[in-house]
């Protein structure tokens, strides 16, 4: 099986993931999908597969060196995002693309105007949807490199490499990817996840992340006795949301920039809720963020009574940086692998953030390479065969520099 029919199988498995579940898989479905790819594995020959009763699946492709040298790890998410529906898709190839605008179905075009990235892939073979549903390149074009790689270095014995260890896992898109991962068991000195966008992208810088639900407690009275008596909850919701800085959003920032972002507010005038995530690659502007929400419920608090606004903050993750600048090595077989297969290194942060990163907390230190996908978590996404033959061959270089690696 190639890297193309491997892929497109793995689409045909609906995988969202859920946030309102408080199951691990948050959904059924995604079991599904792991004890396909438990025999896929086992069928492949590599050893020691394991998956667990929480979705995570484990396996090792043996050294066929004598020589001790570090283990390493490849890792990618199998679970796909709630943001649009991953059921019932249908992939399809477009040929050498043209550089054109590509009809998806009646309606549901992919513009160069609105989508310039494909520009950068003319005269490439583009995998896309029907425009109803996303692909599911993220991140299960992961997990086809990986594999892919693992068979070619099978299959390819004059190929040196030390013990290398590929684990799949549930729930990333949710945030909870890495919460189960047992990092002891998979028993590596440094592992990559192969969860990125765009060729040549290497990521070990992420936002420091996290949430905030705010809750408003009103007092509900008829309006027209209401003087002196109403709390209205949806008002002080509008008053709440409007006191931190509006060009602190995701819409107004990139690079480097933080925000604030509201992701879902319910109110009525007894009761509202918002919640906010918030995210900063700097620890200090981060920890800024987090007291000045708290701040602005202690105003709100001042202003109209204890207890009327509440708020719970929970960190979710940190910037992994700080976990891989003091082992820079892991960066620099990527660096020269990329190079030694033509690919340009793209190193860049993420605005988000990856399982990497809470690995990375862990003790497993983990950056973030390119998978190929482009446009995730839509029905624009499409991603690039030779991308994706790109990423396999750099994981399988890596593999090739780990064993002579000289600590």
């Amino acid at each position: 099986m190639n890297i193309v029919e491997r892929f497109i199988n793995y689409t045909t498995f609906d995988t969202q993931s859920s946030e309102d579940s408080t199951t691990v898989p948050s959904t059924a479905k995604q079991m599904v999908f792991a004890e396909y790819l438990k025999k896929e594995l086992e069928k492949e020959g590599l050893d020691d597969v394991e998956l667990d009763d929480k979705g995570y699946l484990y396996a090792t492709l043996k050294s066929n060196i004598k020589e001790e040298v570090p283990t390493i790890g490849f890792i990618a998410h199998y679970d796909t995002s709630s943001d649009c529906s991953g059921a019932d898709i249908k992939a399809r190839i477009v040929n050498c693309y043209d550089g054109s605008d590509i009809v998806l179905s009646d309606g549901i075009v992919s513009t160069t105007k609105k989508f310039p990235e494909l520009l950068s892939h003319v005269g490439e073979d583009l995998i896309v949807t029907d425009g109803h549903t996303l692909l599911g390149a993220d991140d299960k074009a992961g997990i086809a490199e990986i594999i892919q790689a693992m068979c070619y270095l099978r299959d390819h014995k004059e190929i040196k490499h030390g013990k290398i260890r590929v684990a799949f896992n549930p729930d990333e898109e949710i945030g909870m990817g890495a919460h189960h991962f047992d990092v002891e068991k998979f028993g590596c000195q440094w592992a990559y996840t192969m969860d990125g966008g765009d060729i040549g992208e290497l990521e070990f810088e992420n936002f420091n992340a996290a949430s905030a639900k705010i809750t408003i407690h009103g007092v509900s009275v008829h309006p027209g006795y209401a003087k002196g008596k109403m709390v209205n909850a949806s008002n002080l919701a509008v008053e709440l949301a409007s006191m931190l800085p509006a060009e602190e959003t995701p819409e107004h920032t990139e690079g480097y920039e933080g925000f604030y972002h509201l992701i879902g507010i319910k109110a009525c005038t007894e009761s509202a809720t918002l919640s906010y995530i918030i995210r900063d690659h700097d620890r200090e502007k981060f920890e800024d963020r987090k007291s000045f929400i708290l701040n602005c419920v202690k105003e709100m608090n001042e202003r109209y009574g204890e207890g009327i606004v509440t708020a719970d903050v929970k960190d979710q993750y940190y910037n992994m940086k700080e976990k891989i600048d003091p082992q820079m090595h892991v960066i620099d077989l990527v660096l020269r692998a990329m190079q030694e297969v033509g690919v340009t290194p793209r190193v860049k942060p993420i605005r988000g953030g990856t399982d990497g990163a809470q690995l990375s907390f862990k003790g497993l230190p983990c950056p973030n390479i390119f998978a190929g996908g482009v446009n995730f978590h839509g029905p624009h996404e499409f991603v690039s065969v030779q991308s994706m033959n790109k990423a396999m061959e750099v994981i399988i270089k890596i593999c090739q520099l780990t064993a002579a690696y000289n600590d």
